[in-house]
């Protein structure tokens, strides 16, 4: 029973769930901003503030528990994959060949599609699992991923503000920790969760920029189509607006066997 709730990632979410509502409700409880306004009635940043938490925890859930862009099985790809797909994944000249999943066994694995050993399910698109949200981060649920990033980014910030606002001066230093105690808590937690979200977002919005994945970047050398590539080479690359526009606004799967080879052709024409 206790295996099966840290498999499925239950402690987690639920971690991350109960911190967020505590934190909230310490930044409501204290002479905070947020106080000071529902005592003089103004209740526009209070509700707003909730409003931006509630949607953090619910963009939370939804890409912990979307799928990242699973790759179906040999047996169910044969009976819903098109032949017009099929065909366009096999490998052309130009075109590393596809590789066998050594795990799931899986015959054809898409090209930037990697197996999970923690999913233990092959998938498209891979950019890293993360234990945060207890889900891989795909070709589905990666820009949700961003997005989630960025309000929760928000949340952190504002109630970094808020959690200073209401530190009150003392008489004395241990007068001031004991009633400061909770506030410098999560002022603390805040901390560091704002420094992890900054790096984070970050990395992934220039990954994005460049069309390169986590998996991409750290393990180059070892990838079979990059690795006889250059060092400033990227096959996926079709700069920076139309690699953001792909990514944020294009919602399909995406053939990489084909932008691949035809990418290379470009470029040994050239």
């Amino acid at each position: 029973m206790v295996q099966n709730m840290f498999r499925t990632g239950f402690l987690v979410r639920a971690t991350h769930t109960l911190l967020t509502w505590v934190i909230t409700l310490i930044l409501f409880l204290h002479n905070t901003d947020l106080r000071k306004c529902e005592e003089r009635g103004e209740l526009l940043l209070p509700v707003l503030f909730f409003l931006v938490v509630v949607l953090s925890v619910l963009l939370y859930f939804a890409v912990s528990l979307m799928d990242p862009g699973f790759v179906l099985t040999d047996t169910l790809k044969g009976v819903q994959a098109s032949d017009e797909e099929m065909e366009s994944m096999m490998p052309q000249p130009s075109t590393p060949r596809l590789r066998r999943c050594g795990y799931c066994l899986l015959q054809q694995q898409p090209m930037r599609a990697k197996h999970c050993q923690t999913c233990k399910r092959c998938v498209r698109r891979f950019d890293h699992h993360c234990p945060w949200i207890e889900n891989c981060v795909g070709e589905r649920n990666h820009r949700w991923f961003i997005v989630y990033l960025l309000v929760q980014l928000l949340a952190l910030l504002w109630a970094l503000h808020i959690a200073l606002s209401g530190i009150s001066p003392t008489i004395t230093w241990e007068l001031w920790f004991r009633v400061n105690g909770f506030l410098l808590a999560a002022l603390g937690v805040v901390g560091i969760f704002s420094m992890v979200v900054v790096l984070l977002l970050g990395c992934h919005l220039y990954l994005v920029s460049i069309n390169c994945t986590t998996w991409e970047f750290m393990s180059r050398h070892r990838i079979s189509y990059l690795k006889n590539c250059g060092n400033e080479e990227n096959p996926f690359d079709r700069r920076v607006f139309c690699n953001l526009w792909d990514f944020f606004c294009i919602c399909r799967t995406v053939v990489w066997e084909q932008m691949y080879s035809r990418n290379r052709n470009t470029t040994n024409s050239v």
